[in-house]
């Protein structure tokens, strides 16, 4: 399973369209609740995972906490609050003597799986709610709706949901070779998988085909897909892909990429192993769905 992958919640499609219930919920003192700020995740400092709190937190937050329902497990509803209006969050709260806030790109490889996949859905919740207050058709103030699945127009009842973007990320092969590439602002030595943006009124092929095509000069023929992965940094749904080069002299886009080139599948699985060869080469870590389609071509696991 991928990283951000396996969230248990069940999202209460139908309970969120009754406000009745969504009031009883909230009330509800058994409710939990996960606190981010400024987008890090609040995590218990003995590193056993997430710090869910009680509804008191709410109250410690004041005004500016707008919680976001999540779903339920066990009955019991689960929510995301943003409690970056707080200074010092953690003190404020009354946790930092057990619980920290973290980056999540951090903490991600320390997390249960099924942790990090209500990560993702509440990192990408709390921001998109933090950025859309005002409504994109007539500008006035939005509200959320149905426990935070959607915002609404208070001016135009105009109804907004949360964006995703689409993002393709394929591992390119041609015979035994695999094509990296990376980019200048990573560190000296890494290489991962080509990744780029799913445009408008475009498929998924068409994406992986221009997008390699745009950043190395190669061509690209068959493409299948691999695997999905949520990414909340801060709402991309990653679409994990193989291509088919159908050629393999490289012509590097240097406005996309700082370099690109064949590696054998040899010298990838030393890489994914933990290995280096002479030039250093490393790859991204295991949360990484560029690292997963890495491991799968030589036949590991992350």
């Amino acid at each position: 399973m991928n990283a951000f992958c396996g969230n248990p919640l069940d999202r209460s499609s139908r309970e969120r369209m009754d406000e009745a219930w969504l009031d009883a919920a909230l009330a509800d003192p058994r409710s939990r609740f996960l606190a981010f700020a400024r987008l890090d995740v609040l995590v218990k400092k003995d590193g056993t995972g997430l710090a869910w709190a009680r509804r008191g937190l709410l109250e410690k937050i004041g005004p500016e906490a707008r919680p976001v329902l999540l779903g339920l497990q066990g009955g019991v509803a689960h929510y995301a609050v943003d409690a970056s209006s707080l200074t010092e969050p953690a003190a404020a709260l009354g946790l930092d003597a057990v619980a920290e806030f973290a980056d999540v790109r951090a903490v991600a490889g320390q997390l249960a799986p099924e942790d990090t996949g209500i990560v993702a859905q509440a990192r990408a919740l709390v921001d998109w709610h933090a950025t859309h207050p005002f409504c994109a058709r007539c500008g006035a103030a939005t509200v959320i709706a149905q426990g935070g699945a959607m915002r609404r127009c208070e001016r135009c009842k105009a109804e907004h949901f949360p964006r995703v973007n689409p993002v393709v990320i394929m591992l390119v092969v041609r015979g035994d070779r695999a094509l990296l590439g990376r980019q200048a602002a990573w560190p000296r030595g890494m290489y991962s998988t080509l990744a780029g943006f799913v445009e408008a009124g475009e498929t998924i092929e068409e994406a992986v085909r221009r997008e390699v095509l745009e950043e190395a000069g190669i061509a690209v023929g068959a493409v299948r897909y691999h695997s999905s992965q949520p990414w909340p940094f801060p709402s991309s749904l990653m679409i994990g892909c193989v291509a088919e080069a159908l050629g393999d002299d490289i012509k590097i886009d240097d406005h996309e990429l700082d370099d690109a080139r064949w590696i054998d599948r040899q010298t990838m699985a030393a890489a994914c192993r933990g290995e280096t060869d002479a030039s250093g080469l490393w790859l991204p870590p295991p949360m990484a769905i560029g690292r997963t389609l890495c491991d799968a071509w030589v036949g590991l696991e992350s």
